[in-house]
């Protein structure tokens, strides 16, 4: 592929992902995702066979995107680099404009029931997981956290607390759910360190916690 293709083939994705994040996968119409790259049918279609392909790489690229906003996953193997992690990650959707929904949970909650993108999307949110993952083994390699703690299941654990944290923000308008779930999430990480702090730092002391509604 030329230079100017790639540049091409990029364009369209990134105008895929646009309209699908704000309109859904079934209201991003092909004819539209032209339009706003500026492509051409017949260049959509050498570099994509359908619409279903289209959606594969745009699951890529919003995995990507995702990726990009959190720098702080390269340092998720020490304690403060996974408090650092959360706090970046709430602080992301304080930005005017959030609570964002995450472009690759809506993907997934609307594609959910196509089995033909069940391996895309379990392939990004793998992805996702996997430095969490490696920066907790390591942590238990090195004495910090007990036998008792599974990095893999922790990982999953963490990136199920930012997504549902994200959605409820989302609907409620209000970080804290964000907030309080990544901070549940490190307190269970927390229980099952060699030396765990009394209290797990807040995430963002300004925001207030909201009362239980049990």
């Amino acid at each position: 592929m030329t230079e100017r293709g790639r540049r091409t083939r990029a364009a369209i994705i990134d105008a895929a992902a646009t309209m699908m994040y704000r309109h859904g996968v079934a209201g991003a119409s092909l004819d539209a995702v032209l339009e706003a790259s500026g492509a051409g049918k017949s260049q959509l279609y050498h570099y994509f066979s359908d619409k279903s392909d289209l959606v594969a790489a745009v699951i890529e690229r919003q995995l990507e995107l995702v990726l990009d906003e959190q720098p702080g996953l390269a340092h998720v193997d020490t304690w403060q680099g996974l408090v650092d992690w959360a706090r970046e990650a709430v602080g992301l959707h304080t930005r005017k404009g959030g609570p964002f929904a995450c472009p690759l949970g809506t993907m997934a909650a609307e594609l959910k029931n196509d089995e033909a993108f069940r391996p895309s999307l379990e392939a990004a949110f793998a992805r996702w997981e996997a430095p969490l993952a490696r920066g907790l083994q390591a942590m238990r390699d090195r004495g910090e956290l007990t036998t008792a703690a599974d990095p893999d299941e922790l990982a999953t654990m963490l990136v199920a607390a930012l997504q549902g944290g994200m959605l409820l923000g989302r609907i409620r308008g209000d970080v804290a759910p964000l907030r309080d779930l990544l901070r549940s999430g490190l307190e269970t990480v927390n229980r099952l360190r060699t030396a765990p702090d009394v209290v797990v730092p807040d995430l963002m002391p300004g925001v207030r916690r909201r009362r239980s509604h049990r």
